[in-house]
């Protein structure tokens, strides 16, 4: 169940959510995610984190740029063209700051061994982009954004406001944000257009990339929890 509210929600990312059932809504009881809340998440587990992260966001933005190159209209290209640069920039600086706090530098974070949902979770991704059609293309970029602003939005109900000494507030403001929901609102939109482009078999497809992805959501915040490593 979403908790979206300061964007319409398309019919077509309505029935995605619809798809993906309790995978959906499993992240928002997860227990990183509850600690992350409250600020009693380890140092330790939100590091790992941070680094897996901006490794999996190379990849997010890899396929936003691959999706934008089979957009027909110049604006829905600049607009993924804008978002694999957003990826890596403005969310960049988030890492950054963390990284300048939490001991690492982006040296340690290219050099370092993906864990397997990240490695996972990013070919997912970047396949769906490159030998999909559009609407799977979409679909399978679509939650983790989504995902983090309905989290924002939740955290932000749960905890009624950030404390300034909370250790995590500046990640809790960017996915809380205005402009993050605006984000999301113009994603949903090129969603629904690539949905109503689409027949009905690749619709059904993406309904499958959703869902995985919603998926794989949920296992980035397990192996953060876990610190998870290959096990051979």
């Amino acid at each position: 169940m979403t908790l979206s509210e300061r964007f319409d929600i398309p019919a077509f990312a309505r029935t995605c959510i619809e798809a993906a059932g309790n995978s959906w809504g499993a992240s928002f009881e997860h227990p990183f995610v509850l600690a992350l809340a409250d600020g009693s998440l380890s140092a330790e587990r939100f590091r790992y984190y941070q680094m897996q992260d901006a490794r999996y966001l190379e990849g997010f933005s890899d396929a936003a740029a691959q999706i934008s190159l089979r957009c027909p209209d110049p604006s829905d290209k600049l607009w993924f063209i804008d978002a694999a640069r957003m990826a890596l920039v403005v969310e960049g600086e988030l890492h950054a700051g963390y990284g300048r706090r939490l001991g690492y530098t982006p040296e340690d974070i290219a050099t370092m061994e993906l864990g397997p949902v990240t490695r996972a979770y990013r070919d997912h991704m970047l396949v769906a982009a490159q030998t999909g059609t559009l609407v799977e293309a979409v679909a399978a970029l679509t939650p983790c954004p989504w995902l983090y602003t309905d989290l924002g939005q939740h955290v932000l109900q749960r905890i009624g406001s950030i404390p300034a000494d909370h250790p995590y507030a500046d990640w809790l403001a960017l996915y809380s944000s205005a402009d993050f929901s605006d984000y999301m609102q113009r994603l949903l939109e090129l969603l629904q257009r690539a949905a109503d482009a689409a027949d009905n078999a690749a619709r059904s497809r993406a309904l499958v990339a959703f869902h995985a992805s919603a998926r794989y959501e949920w296992a980035f915040w397990e192996q953060a929890w876990q610190q998870q490593t290959w096990p051979v």
